[in-house]
């Protein structure tokens, strides 16, 4: 696409930027936030929801959607956002996350080391052809290639799509980090050839809902020289974006320490996105290191346990507490939303001890406000060319919680 993506500033004192994504169904500022509408839904919240919001983008889930309803429900509808009628810029992932997730569990349980066992690890097996797996919802075989995940992508039709690489774990060695950064490398030819195939459905690159962008994923674990070497293999390629994947280490200084290096060694001319990042104290340091977008299930995920986000707290409010039982005030004061700021800590409370569904809608608004709101911030912060102070406020905040 052409001027699919510009930079309009550059900090002073970091490599935070703002950019501009552009796609056939809108523009995204930079740094945004993408939420997770895995199943093509954001729970609990409709479409209009998230406009009122401010959202800008959304992200499905290609694994899950092609189990249900299936590529060629979706494709017939003409994509995604017809399908959804979310009407705006959409990505969809490439089934590389739900290959880990189905033989190590959540992120946190593998680095925990809970279900990390080899009933586990019978669900798929991975080879140089593939990922095979069971259909959670049948039973059935079912199997994901490189070329059946762009074929699958180009189907659903979001305008971000990427290519199908093995997320590796955190608790295996370095061999076999090496070894699977490889074949996420030939993987990724391969997604890079099926893209610029033609398919009988769609002219090159194109899918059911019009012009597509391709990003790969650079792996390489907690290992400077792997991140350094998939750094220069993916960003060789004629990839439209790029984003940062696999195990981020253990830590939070790993984490950055992961940002710091890729930060040297990445195209920057590029869009860079962050794979399964939401935390507010993340998110400020990816942005320092230059890197666009983020997604992360987090911000929906906690409302639904009646968990509000804050800049007080890097694990949020939790208003089943019950000192919210008899507490009146709004949700949030500076929140101009007022088809739930009219809403009570005290009837939230009550909404989730009573298990209505209700308490989980208006939180997922709020949080989705919420964190539409803090890159609103970080992008005037960055244009007023005070994002460094804006970033030590933000983060001295969290660490007296």
């Amino acid at each position: 696409m052409t001027n699919f993506f510009q930079v309009k500033k550059k900090s002073k004192l970091s490599n935070a930027r703002l950019g501009l994504i552009n796609t056939s169904h809108g523009k995204i500022n930079t740094p945004s936030f993408i939420f997770c509408g895995t199943k093509a839904t954001v729970k609990s919240v409709l479409p209009s929801q998230l406009k009122l919001a401010r959202t800008q983008i959304i992200l499905s889930n290609t694994y899950h959607l092609m189990l249900q309803p299936g590529p060629e429900i979706i494709s017939k509808e003409g994509g995604l956002q017809s399908f959804t009628d979310w009407n705006g810029p959409m990505m969809t992932d490439s089934g590389g996350y739900q290959i880990f997730s189905l033989g190590y569990g959540s992120v946190s349980e593998e680095i925990k080391g809970k279900n990390n066992n080899a009933k586990r690890k019978s669900l798929i097996k991975i080879t140089e052809d593939g990922a095979s797996f069971r259909n959670y919802i049948n039973g059935d075989k079912v199997f994901l290639s490189p070329e059946r995940s762009i074929e699958l992508q180009r189907d659903f039709g979001a305008d971000l799509i990427f290519v199908l690489d093995e997320c590796t774990p955190f608790n295996v060695s370095k061999k076999y980090t090496e070894k699977s950064l490889y074949m996420s490398h030939r993987w990724a030819e391969r997604c890079i050839n099926s893209f610029d195939s033609k398919f009988k459905k769609y002219n090159s690159t194109f899918g059911s809902s019009g012009k597509q962008s391709l990003y790969g994923i650079i792996q390489g674990g907690v290992y400077e020289d792997l991140r350094k070497i998939a750094c220069e293999e993916i960003c060789s390629k004629n990839f439209d974006g790029l984003a940062i994947g696999g195990s981020l280490g253990s830590t939070k200084n790993q984490m950055y320490d992961i940002f710091s290096i890729c930060e040297n060694y990445i195209d920057k001319s590029k869009p860079i996105h962050i794979l399964g990042i939401g935390g507010l104290d993340d998110i400020l340091h990816g942005v320092s290191s230059g890197y666009d977008t983020f997604d992360c299930v987090s911000p929906t995920r906690i409302a639904r346990h009646g968990i509000m986000m804050s800049k007080l707290s890097s694990k949020g409010i939790n208003l089943n507490n019950s000192k919210f039982k008899d507490d009146h005030s709004s949700i949030d004061e500076g929140c101009e939303l007022q088809e739930i700021n009219k809403f009570s800590k005290s009837y939230i409370h009550h909404l989730f001890k009573a298990n209505e569904m209700l308490g989980m809608t208006i939180l997922s608004i709020y949080n989705i406000w919420f964190m539409n709101k803090f890159f609103e911030e970080i992008r005037s912060s960055i244009n007023e060319d005070r994002f460094e102070e804006y970033k030590n406020k933000i983060l001295s905040n969290l660490v007296e919680q």
